[in-house]
């Protein structure tokens, strides 16, 4: 005889097991899936990670866990690597350099000013 698997109205199935039901999109993308949408191997996207050019946090078994973002971080990064032939260091570099710049930018929106031909963007 087999039992079903079918949920109890108290949250457990009938086999004594709890059931979850996503309400909501994950906030947090795992290795693989970050992997999958950037069109990565999960080994290059765990060696940006080992190098620093990517965030990612670790759960308490030691998986890795993305922002949403951070494909699109990926994809950065391969442009700048294939398109300007930059190494990893300099990858690095520029990277912490376009948040600066995005980061002052920011600040001159912020404080109405604007570029000279009214566009205070640039990249």
């Amino acid at each position: 005889m087999m039992m079903s698997t079918a949920s109890t109205p108290s949250g457990t199935s009938s086999q004594g097991r709890a059931v979850r039901y996503p309400l909501a999109r994950p906030h947090r993308l795992s290795l693989e899936t970050t992997a999958a949408r950037a069109g990565l191997h999960p080994d290059l996207v765990r060696r940006f990670v080992a190098l620093s050019l990517l965030d990612a946090s670790r759960d308490v078994h030691g998986r890795l866990w993305f922002d949403t973002e951070a494909p699109a971080a990926l994809a950065r990064i391969q442009r700048l690597r294939c398109g300007l032939s930059l190494n990893y260091a300099a990858i690095g570099l520029v990277l912490d350099l376009l948040e600066r710049i995005s980061r002052l930018e920011a600040l001159l929106h912020a404080a109405g000013r604007t570029g000279t031909r009214g566009d205070s963007r640039w990249t």
